[in-house]
C-alpha cells in the first residue's frame, strides 16, 4: 500500500470553469478518506484526477512518493470500484474476477490463486460458477470489489459504490467494505453525497463544495466543530437548525432574532470567544439533540410544533419559530399534539456561533 500526496490539485475545463480549487491533503498508508459533498462539488473530479482518468491543470498528485501527473492511469498500481458494477454478463464471477490479470499476462495458475483468496475475502466461493445475472446486487457489488482487490493495488478509488443499492443493502455493504479495509490495511479513496455513508466509513472526511476543500477532519470532529455554515448544514441527519440573529449581552446572552429573544445562558467557552461578536449578526447552530422541550419556566424560546416524526428508538419534532423551521430528537414519551406551543431549552455547552457575513465558526 502507500500514502497518496495532493498539493495545490486544480481542474479547470476550458469554459473557464473551475472543478477542483487547490487541493492539498495527504492521504496516509493504510487509510480510508472519504471525499464528500453535494453533487457537483468536485469530489468524483478529483478522484478521477487522482485515477488519471482526468488531466490535471495544476499542482501536483504522488502516488508512493511518485509524482504521477503525466504517468497513464494503467501504470498508477490503482484499482478503481465504480458506482455501475460493469461485470461482464456472459462471464462466470471466477472469470470476472480474474479477467484484468489475465489481460495483464498473468499466469493462470496465480490467477486462480488470487481469485480464490479474494472470493474467500468476500464471501462469493460458492458463486465462483455463476453469472452476474444470478446473482444479487450485493454480491454484484462484491464481485466489482474482488475485481480490484485481486490486482493488489497500492491504493483504491471507489466512486459512490453504493449507490445503486437498496437502503438495506446499503447498510451490510458499507459494514463489508469496513471489514474489509480493516482486513487489507489498504489505502482508500471513497467518494459519495451520502454524509451518514462518509461519517460511518471515514477515518478522516474531506468535505467539498463548489470545488472548494470546507473542511478535512475526523467524523465526530466534523460533527462537533464545524468549521463554516456549509459544513454545520450538511453534516448531520436531521440538519443543524440554524438560527439568525443578533448577540447580546445583558445579565446572560441573549440572542435577537426577528421572532423574539432567545436565551443563550452562559456557556462556558462564550467569554473569550464571544465578547468581541457582542452586537453582531451571527448566525446560532444548534443540533437537533441538543434542542428539547422544557418547563415553561426553564425554556429558552417558544415553537410550534408541526409534525411528530416517530422511528422507534426516537421521535423527531418538526417546530416552527416564526418563519424558521427547526428539528428537535427526543427520546419516546408523551408529547403535546401538533399545532402545540413548545417550550424550548438549550444545552449550552453544545452551542456553535458562525459570523453571519463568512459563515466561518466563531471561536474555532
Amino acid at each position: 500500500m502507500a500514502a497518496v500526496q495532493l498539493d495545490q490539485l486544480r481542474k479547470i475545463y476550458p469554459n473557464g470553469n473551475v472543478g477542483v480549487a487547490g487541493a492539498s491533503f495527504e492521504i496516509a498508508d493504510g487509510e480510508l478518506l472519504v471525499l464528500v459533498g453535494p453533487s457537483g462539488c468536485g469530489k468524483t473530479t478529483l478522484l478521477r484526477m487522482i485515477a488519471g482518468l482526468e488531466t490535471i491543470s495544476g499542482g501536483t498528485l504522488s502516488i508512493d512518493g511518485r509524482v504521477v501527473n503525466e504517468v497513464a492511469p494503467k501504470d498508477r498500481d490503482i484499482a478503481m470500484v465504480f458506482q455501475n458494477y460493469a461485470l461482464y454478463p456472459h462471464m462466470t464471477v471466477a472469470e470476472n474476477l480474474g479477467f484484468g490479470l489475465k489481460l495483464r499476462g498473468h499466469k493462470q495458475a496465480d490467477i486462480d490463486q488470487r481469485v480464490a483468496v479474494a472470493a474467500k475475502t468476500l464471501e462469493l466461493e460458492a458463486r465462483l460458477g455463476s453469472r452476474p445475472a444470478a446473482l444479487s446486487g450485493g454480491q454484484r457489488q462484491r464481485v466489482a470489489l474482488g475485481r480490484a482487490l485481486v490486482r493488489d493495488p497500492k491504493v483504491f478509488l471507489l466512486d459512490e459504490p453504493l449507490s445503486n443499492l437498496d437502503a438495506k443493502l446499503r447498510l451490510s455493504m458499507r459494514v463489508e467494505i469496513a471489514r474489509l479495509h480493516r482486513q487489507l490495511k489498504a489505502t482508500m479513496i471513497y467518494v459519495t453525497h451520502d454524509q451518514i455513508e462518509a461519517m460511518t466509513l471515514g477515518q478522516r472526511i474531506v468535505v467539498l463544495d463548489g470545488g472548494v476543500i470546507q473542511q478535512i477532519d475526523t467524523p465526530m470532529n466534523l460533527y462537533e466543530k464545524p468549521a463554516n455554515l456549509f459544513v454545520a448544514g450538511f453534516v448531520g441527519s436531521p440538519a443543524m437548525n440554524l438560527l439568525r440573529g443578533t448577540l447580546r449581552h445583558e445579565h446572560s446572552w441573549v440572542l435577537t432574532t426577528a421572532h423574539g429573544d432567545i436565551a443563550l445562558g452562559q456557556p462556558p467557552q462564550a467569554a473569550a470567544a464571544w465578547e468581541s461578536w457582542r452586537d453582531c449578526e451571527v448566525v446560532l447552530g444548534i443540533r437537533p439533540e441538543d434542542l428539547q422541550p422544557q418547563d415553561a419556566g426553564d425554556a429558552a424560546f417558544n415553537a410550534q410544533l408541526e409534525v411528530l416524526e416517530p422511528v422507534g428508538n426516537e421521535i423527531f419534532l418538526n417546530l416552527r419559530h416564526g418563519a424558521q423551521a427547526l428539528v428537535s430528537r427526543v427520546s419516546p414519551r408523551a408529547l403535546p399534539e401538533p399545532g402545540s406551543t413548545v417550550p424550548l431549552g438549550l444545552v449550552a455547552q453544545r452551542l456553535h456561533l458562525f459570523d453571519a457575513a463568512s459563515g466561518a465558526r466563531i471561536g474555532a
